[in-house]
């Protein structure tokens, strides 16, 4: 029998593999206890994201507080049946990879802009038309993926780690000119879970290291439980089981002008679930096809959006915060993020343990996912570190990039000026630094050598011709 070897270039026989051949780490199933208990942690970690997506999509839109239970029900299970999409990867749907989904960022909000504007139901119609344009638009995105070499994934990765690792800085902060920000109790929680993760990590080995993250996490919320900072009114109020309800706003509404800002977004997501996919099988130390598994996890992606809209929720995405969980434990294992699927899908149904999450204190898990998501800027900036800098063409490359993806990020607000349409592109870093970058090494080093060839070869003479 025979096998392929993976490459990025593409795919090609080689030798039949021996029978003994040793199980990759992504692909080892350790004892269930383990696995549950690292799942656990990754759950810890964001689950943070679903709560605040849902309680942020309800204030705005002024949702009932039964709706909102619904809602964030579905979340919880539509994140666990995601992670297990991307992480089981059945047929052509998820790249076998530890990944977890997650709603939240960019496509919230533009799902709250096109629900105020059109309605909920257009709302959900847009994420529904959304996710069936993400695999019509797959097959010509996938033979783009050349033109995406490590320079130009590496660039995009460290943009997207300063995102990430400022949304964990805000957790913490709070928003610049709103009420209660850079509280000194929420500063110092912050800074005391970092502390507690970095001695665990210190002063533990094996299994206890591995799991210094949720015991940071967990000594954080310890403390600030002391300090008065947790909150439980309400805690044990309301029933023990949640169900997701089907379409909760009523039959969607298909509007193709008012999905037109979401298809939009969309195309930064697959170039940001390239870099994702990337990164996450470079931490794991997997080699992939690009040209293969990127689309598996675009497919999952919007597989999951696909079903997610029809339970009121906005586009699922891939989500990069579990990768510096990965480089942080070592535990590459897809079954762990597979276990955190399991783990969310119970939540969404057990309406005490979602209460009990949401009470963990924002500054606790910011100080957690600051950690966490600056390994992920870490990992890029060794992406980088292969992508041959010490030829000045590569760095120039880089440098321009960077300081368009990370302007809108480092000044929020920058586009204002901009139609809606193009804000919508030009405020997401990812996808300009991508754009740019992939744009630069196509002139650099596919057009320019050609051009300078032709001048270094003349004219012809009349007895070439």
């Amino acid at each position: 029998m025979f096998t392929q070897r993976q490459t990025l270039a593409g795919t090609e026989p080689t030798d039949p593999a021996p029978a003994d051949e040793p199980t990759h780490p992504v692909d080892e199933s350790r004892p269930r206890g383990r696995i549950l208990l690292f799942g656990i942690q990754h759950v810890l970690v964001m689950a943070a994201t679903p709560i605040s997506a849902i309680f942020l999509m309800s204030a705005t839109l002024r949702l009932d507080p039964a709706l909102t239970v619904k809602l964030l029900s579905a979340a919880f299970v539509l994140s666990g049946i995601g992670s297990l999409i991307q992480s089981l990867g059945p047929w052509k749907f998820g790249p076998r990879l530890p990944f977890v989904m997650l709603p939240g960022g960019a496509p919230l909000i533009l799902f709250i802009a096109i629900a105020e504007q059109h309605g909920l139901r257009t709302a959900t119609g847009a994420v529904i038309l959304t996710a069936a344009f993400y695999f019509v638009v797959l097959p010509v995105f996938s033979r783009l993926l050349a033109f995406f070499p490590s320079l130009v994934i590496g660039t995009m990765i460290v943009i997207v780690g300063v995102n990430l690792v400022k949304v964990g800085a805000v957790l913490v902060t709070g928003r610049p000119g709103q009420p209660g920000f850079a509280d000194p109790t929420n500063l110092m929680l912050g800074m005391a879970t970092i502390g507690f993760t970095v001695v665990f990590y210190l002063l533990f080995t094996g299994v206890l290291r591995q799991l210094a993250v949720m015991l940071g996490l967990l000594a954080g919320t310890a403390l600030a439980a002391v300090l008065g900072s947790i909150h439980t009114a309400g805690i044990t109020e309301g029933g023990l089981l949640n169900v997701p309800q089907p379409m909760p706003f009523g039959s969607p509404q298909f509007n193709l002008l008012a999905a037109v800002p979401l298809m939009l977004y969309s195309l930064a997501s697959m170039a940001e679930a390239t870099g994702q996919t990337v990164i996450n099988a470079q931490a794991v130390g997997k080699t992939i096809d690009q040209r293969t598994d990127v689309p598996k996890t675009i497919r999952g992606d919007a597989l999951t959006s696909l079903a997610g809209g029809f339970f009121g929720l906005p586009l699922m995405v891939t989500s990069g915060e579990n990768i510096g969980i990965v480089r942080v434990t070592g535990v590459r294992s897809r079954f762990v993020t597979a276990a955190a699927g399991v783990v969310l899908i119970v939540i969404g149904f057990l309406a005490p343990v979602a209460r009990a999450i949401s009470v963990i204190p924002s500054a606790v898990i910011g100080g957690t996912a600051m950690v966490v998501f600056a390994v992920i800027t870490v990992l890029g900036v060794q992406m980088l570190g292969r992508s041959d800098l010490d030829k000045h063409t590569n760095t120039f490359i880089s440098a321009v990039a960077l300081a368009l993806g990370l302007l809108p990020i480092l000044i929020p607000g920058v586009y204002a000026g901009f139609s809606p349409n193009l804000r919508i592109l030009l405020e997401s870093g990812v996808a300009v630094g991508a754009f740019v970058a992939a744009v630069l090494n196509i002139l650099f080093h596919h057009v320019r050598p050609g051009i300078a060839a032709r001048f270094a070869a003349g004219p012809r003479t009349e007895s070439s011709r």
